[in-house]
C-alpha cells in the first residue's frame, strides 16, 4: 500500500544563501508535540508549531502548506514568548548543524551532581530545550520559546554526529561524536559533563536511550552497537550481527525491543537485554552475504524509528523509498517514494512520519491500526519487567514467547 502524503516543507531555493539548502541530517518532535525542528542542511535550524503546520497542511494542501507554514505563521520576539503561543523561529547556529534534540525538564528530578548548589539555570516544567550538534564538535543549548542560547557545550574534538535526552525529564543530554566518545551532560548543572563513555573502536554514529532512561544504546562505524548501563557508567554488552556500519537505533515504547539500521541493507529488531535478533527487515533481495554487504548497493538503510504503537517500524534506504513495516510481519505494509533521504521519526502522538532530505521535509500518514488487548497488556508488562524476569514467570511457553516477542 502507499502511504498518504500529508504535506511538505521547503529549503529556500536561494543558491546565494550559504546558510542553508543543503543535507538535512536531522528532524525532531518536541515531547509534548508543540514544536517540530529540522536542520535546513548548513547553520540554520528552523522551529515551527506543530499543530500550526498541520492546520496549514489541512487548509491549503500540502505543497502550500509548506509556504504557508514557512511565511504566515506569526514570528515570536526575543521579548515575549509563551508556552501557550507557540511561534516559529529561524536559529542560525554558526556551523554545519548535524544533530538536534528536544528536552524538557521535571522539576522534582534533581541534579546528578549534588555537591553543587548554585546554578546559572533553574529549569521548569514549562521550559522547553533544543540542543543542537554542530560540525565543529560544539553543543548548543537554545530556549525553543524565545529562540535564546542558553549553554555552549565544548568538549568533542569532532563532529557532533547524534543527541539524545534522557526521557526522564532529568536534562541528561548524551552526545555521540566523529570523536569515537559518547558524553554525558547534565543540563540541572549547568551543562556540567559527567561521564565519557568509551569503547567505539571508530566514528559514533547515534544513540538512544530506553524509555526508562536505564539503558543507552549507541551504534556507529565497525558494525559497532553497544548498550551502556547508565546508572554505572559502564558497558552491559555488545551485539553482534551487522555486516557494515550501524547509523541509526531506537528503543520501542515499552523498552523490549531495539531496532538499528546497518549499511548492510539490514534492519535488525533485538530483544536488548540477552542480545538476540528477534526480527531481520530486508532492503535487498536476496539479501547481500557478508562479503559484499560493505559495498555501495543503493540500499544502504539510512534510518530506523519506532512507531508509539510498539507494532510498527519505519526505516529509510538509498533506493529512494520509505518503509512501514509490522513488527510480526516480513514485508512492508506501506511504501512511500523519497529521494535522498537522511532521517526520519514519528510525530510524537504517532500518527505522521516526518523525513527529512536536503533541507526540507516531508510527511505521510503512519499505518493507522487499533492494538490488541493482548499487545497493550504485553506492552504494560514489558515497560516494567525484562527478559529475564519475564522468562521466570509462572505462566504458560507460548505466552512467555508471545511476551518476549519470539511469536
Amino acid at each position: 500500500a502507499r502511504s498518504r502524503t500529508v504535506g511538505e516543507l521547503l529549503a529556500p531555493t536561494s543558491p546565494f544563501d550559504k546558510k542553508c539548502g543543503r543535507e538535512n541530517w536531522t528532524v525532531a518532535f518536541a515531547p509534548d508535540g508543540s514544536y517540530l525542528a529540522w536542520s535546513q542542511g548548513h547553520r540554520v535550524v528552523k522551529l515551527v508549531p506543530w499543530a500550526q503546520c498541520l492546520n496549514n497542511f489541512l487548509l491549503h494542501g500540502t505543497k502550500n502548506g509548506a509556504n504557508a507554514a514557512g511565511s504566515r505563521l506569526p514570528r515570536q520576539s526575543s521579548e515575549s514568548g509563551h508556552k501557550n503561543k507557540p511561534c516559529e523561529h529561524v536559529i542560525d547556529c554558526g556551523d554545519i548543524v548535524w544533530s538536534l534534540a528536544f528536552g524538557s525538564s521535571v522539576p522534582e528530578k534533581q541534579s546528578r551532581c549534588v555537591n553543587i548548589e548554585w546554578h546559572r539555570f533553574k529549569f521548569g516544567q514549562d521550559q522547553l530545550l533544543l540542543a543542537t550538534g554542530l560540525n565543529n564538535g560544539r553543543i548548543k543549548i537554545w530556549d525553543v520559546y524565545t529562540g535564546k542560547l542558553l549553554l555552549n557545550l565544548m568538549d568533542h574534538t569532532e563532529v557532533v554526529r547524534d543527541l539524545t535526552f534522557a526521557p526522564d525529564g532529568s536534562l541528561i543530554l548524551v552526545s555521540a561524536s566523529r570523536d569515537k566518545t559518547l558524553r554525558v551532560w547534565d543540563l540541572k548543572d549547568d551543562g556540567n559533563m559527567m561521564k565519557v563513555l568509551r569503547g567505539h573502536p571508530n566514528w559514533v554514529y547515534g544513540c538512544a536511550f530506553s524509555p526508562d532512561s536505564s539503558i543507552l544504546c549507541s551504534v556507529g562505524a565497525s558494525k559497532a552497537v553497544f548498550l551502556w548501563d547508565m546508572d554505572k557508567y559502564s558497558m552491559l554488552r555488545k551485539l553482534e550481527g551487522h555486516h557494515n556500519d550501524v547509523v541509526a537505533c531506537e528503543f520501542s515504547p515499552d523498552g523490549a525491543l531495539l531496532a538499528t539500521a546497518s549499511y548492510d541493507t539490514r534492519v535488525y529488531v533485538w530483544d536488548p537485554h540477552i542480545g538476540v535478533i528477534l526480527r531481520e527487515f530486508g532492503h535487498l533481495f536476496p539479501p547481500p552475504t557478508p562479503i559484499f554487504a560493505g559495498g555501495a548497493n543503493d540500499r544502504w538503510v539510512r534510518s530506523v524509528c519506532f512507531s508509539h504503537d510498539g507494532l510498527h517500524v519505519a526505516s529509510l534506504a538509498d533506493d529512494k523509498m520509505v518503509r512501514f513495516w509490522r513488527i510480526d510481519e516480513e514485508y512492508p505494509v506501506q511504501v512511500a517514494p523519497l529521494n535522498n533521504g537522511l532521517c526520519c521519526t514519528f510525530s510524537t502522538d504517532g500518527s505522521v512520519l516526518a523525513a527529512g532530505q536536503d533541507g526540507s521535509v516531508y510527511f505521510w500518514a503512519t499505518p493507522s491500526q487499533v492494538s490488541s488487548l493482548q499487545h497493550l497488556c504485553r506492552m504494560a508488562i514489558r515497560r516494567v519487567m525484562p527478559t529475564s524476569q519475564v522468562k521466570n514467570l509462572p505462566i504458560p511457553c507460548k505466552v512467555v514467547e508471545f511476551l518476549c516477542y519470539q511469536i
